[in-house]
């Protein structure tokens, strides 16, 4: 990702540029990074807000979404959310961030050492596949190894993702009113969820 490419993005928003020309310059950027073949990682470190900007600003991260995962109960919604928890998904570029560096990440992102004192923000790695199953588990004995404490992380295979709800989704860039309305002329809602510039300008 281009980060003085962001920043003009940014720029051009902040000081009034139509919708049509911002278009103009973040829809094919982002057909760009769509081409990319990505992989796929899923965690739970409690407020999904937070994780959301983190990681969708990481180098070789092109795109992010929350939602609700690891439980059973169908159709989980934030009011009603059951044994669920609130989990971050991560599309990246395998080239320039590997699945361990991701998961290492994720636990100097949160104490993964404490409680949680809910299923709703518990510390949670769901895996896609074997490799990630291992990679999860060197990396916590790895934690559990050094610092000679019991990692409280959960770590299972993912069954389902649930999108959460879009109010949710770059929860922090929609709070610029000044930047959200602009965006929102230019793209649809699912486009905005699922743009690597927007996962960049979140971050």
């Amino acid at each position: 990702m281009d980060y003085l490419f962001v920043t003009s993005i940014l720029l051009l928003a902040v000081f009034g540029l139509s919708a049509n020309a911002l278009a103009q310059e973040v829809i094919p950027y982002d057909q760009k990074l769509n081409e990319l073949e990505t992989e796929t990682a899923t965690f739970g470190l409690g407020c999904f807000w937070g994780p959301d900007g983190s990681f969708g600003a990481l180098e070789g991260v092109v795109r992010t979404r929350v939602g609700y995962a690891g439980g059973e109960m169908k159709d989980p919604r934030y009011t009603k959310i059951g044994d669920h928890t609130e989990t971050v998904q991560i599309d990246y570029d395998p080239d320039q961030i590997s699945y361990r560096e991701l998961v290492e990440i994720f636990f100097n992102s949160h104490n993964a050492f404490a409680e949680a004192y809910s299923r709703q923000y518990a510390s949670l790695i769901l895996y896609h596949n074997e490799d990630q199953r291992q990679t999860a588990l060197e990396v916590k004995e790895s934690l559990e190894a050094e610092k000679n404490r019991k990692v409280k992380t959960m770590i299972k295979e993912l069954d389902r993702f649930y999108l959460a709800e879009n109010y949710h989704q770059k929860f922090r860039l929609q709070q610029k009113t000044e930047f959200r309305d602009h965006y929102f002329e230019m793209m649809k809602i699912e486009e905005f969820i699922n743009s690597p510039t927007i996962s960049k300008i979140n971050g």
